[in-house]
């Protein structure tokens, strides 16, 4: 499952943290980074990346769209460039979905159960 908004309680996330929150691995995030001028993380003193939570919310977007979506980054950037609010909203309504798809799930399978014999005192 993917980052969510809510994940966001820290002012900075290493990209080890980053690629954890996403199920990516580290190379995934710098070669994202490299590729979307939108990502900016900021550097302490030893150069190590320092993702601010705006960073997270755009690695949701491109998340999204090219894990989700299945754009190419030529396409997920085009995408972005042209519908950047949409975008954020997209997510959010995908996220949404999926939340109810799996209460839903829940929902189900605790109606299909067989009820429980319990003893009687």
């Amino acid at each position: 499952m993917a980052w969510k908004e809510h994940d966001i309680q820290k002012v900075y996330y290493t990209i080890g943290e980053v690629a954890k929150l996403f199920n990516v691995t580290p190379s995934l995030i710098r070669f994202w980074e490299k590729e979307f001028d939108i990502i900016k993380p900021k550097r302490n003193a030893k150069s190590n990346r320092l993702f601010t939570p705006d960073d997270m919310a755009n690695f949701r977007v491109i998340y999204h769209l090219v894990k989700e979506r299945g754009f190419t980054l030529e396409g997920a950037k085009k995408h972005l460039h042209s519908h950047k609010d949409k975008s954020v909203e997209e997510v959010t309504q995908a996220e949404a979905i999926k939340t109810l798809l799996s209460i839903r799930e829940l929902l189900v399978e605790l109606r299909d159960q067989k009820p429980r014999v319990t003893a009687k005192a």
